[in-house]
């Protein structure tokens, strides 16, 4: 049995806010702290509240749910987002993805897959990815969107990319370790599991980002900002830039004799 899960709901439909309060009222470790009919109401409400998931409707009046879940990663960049709509389709899903959503689902969503969602996402896991990335389309496109951000290619001003990772929270663990010259053994030492899972944390790692080795899912990571720059790779960087400055300095010292 998991913590209790603590979850506002903002939805601007007061039916629909009862019906997924009717459902969720029989898992004892799911409770709804609180209910808001708008974006507005809802941030007052985490503030007060400080729940663990955000339930939201991608369509509130004035801020809508997308601008919302971008307010929530920057403020509360703990809580987990998770976004219902009427609409089921490629291009909402990668909008709210874009936005910092954990999740995406229609509201047809039955009552134990959502229970099953908040929980994840109260985790810290992004469901999203085991939705779109089931579509080899969706998650080309996924990746092919973010990496162009990176370059520019695409650039949009109200996206902040770093707000998203496709990573589970230990594969970015994973990802620290490796940033910082473990191997597998050491990693499954320093997290307590075996190597083998070290290695499909790996595979896992590789394969949502598409890349070939743990090298380029480092550097990956260490652009997006979803890992930080190990010591011992500062260190690295310190020692490069003074035996640079020492080299630059004696060909000075060389050109004036």
């Amino acid at each position: 049995m998991y913590a209790t899960v603590k979850v506002l709901m903002v939805d601007d439909h007061p039916l629909f806010r009862q019906g997924v309060r009717w459902a969720l009222s029989s898992e004892r470790d799911i409770k709804i702290i609180g209910e808001g009919s708008s974006a507005e109401e809802g941030l007052v409400l985490i503030s007060e509240h400080e729940p663990d998931v955000v339930l939201t409707d991608l369509n509130l009046p004035n801020m809508d749910g997308l601008e919302f879940t971008r307010t929530i990663r920057r403020q509360y960049p703990n809580i987990g987002v998770v976004m219902l709509s009427v609409y089921e389709s490629d291009e909402h899903a990668f909008n709210a993805l874009r936005a910092g959503a954990a999740a995406y689902y229609s509201k047809e969503i039955s009552p134990k897959t959502l229970a099953t969602v908040l929980r994840r996402v109260a985790r810290g896991e992004y469901v999203i990815n085991d939705v779109m990335f089931e579509d080899p389309r969706v998650a080309d496109r996924i990746l092919t969107q973010f990496r162009g951000l990176q370059t520019g290619i695409v650039a949009e001003p109200d996206l902040d990319i770093s707000l998203f990772s496709p990573l589970s929270d230990r594969e970015i663990e994973v990802l620290e370790h490796i940033a910082s010259g473990a191997t597998n053994k050491d990693i499954a030492d320093a997290l307590k599991i075996s190597t083998q899972t070290v290695k499909n944390h790996i595979s896992s790692i590789l394969r949502k980002l598409s890349l070939n080795d743990r090298t380029q899912a480092v550097l990956y990571a260490l652009r997006r900002g979803w890992i930080e720059t190990p010591a011992t790779l500062l260190e690295s960087i310190e020692r490069r830039g003074a035996q640079a400055a020492l080299n630059f300095n004696n060909d000075d010292d060389n050109d004036n004799e």
